[in-house]
């Protein structure tokens, strides 16, 4: 299996799926934790996949999700966006109702 068809697979498997910097107990940047901090205040079910462990996998994302930067927030199969896009559908209550349609609420 290549890595683009990793990427689709791990997309595919999990409805709510962060890439990230780190993990959710240790993320190695900001904006990653600040995603993860977001995402647990929904009380959100998700998957994470540190980039940090697998350099193919992160280079072969950008050009698959045509986003450039870290953390990657998809839900039911559709790139979210980022740190900032997160934070934001959060605060207008959009991140809850796609998380909750995705039945990915505790």
């Amino acid at each position: 299996m290549n890595v683009i068809e990793r990427i689709k697979d791990q997309i595919a498997q999990n409805s709510v799926l962060l890439y990230m910097k780190g993990s959710p107990e240790f993320p190695q940047c900001g904006f990653s934790g600040q995603t993860v901090h977001v995402l647990e205040s929904c009380n959100a079910k998700y998957t994470y996949v540190n980039i940090f462990e697998d350099p193919e996998l992160r280079e072969a994302l950008k050009s698959y999700s045509n986003w450039p930067t870290y953390p990657q927030l998809y839900i039911s199969g559709e790139l979210v966006g980022g740190c900032d896009i997160v934070t934001d559908l959060y605060q207008k209550g959009e991140l809850q109702k796609m998380l909750s349609a995705a039945n990915a609420i505790a």
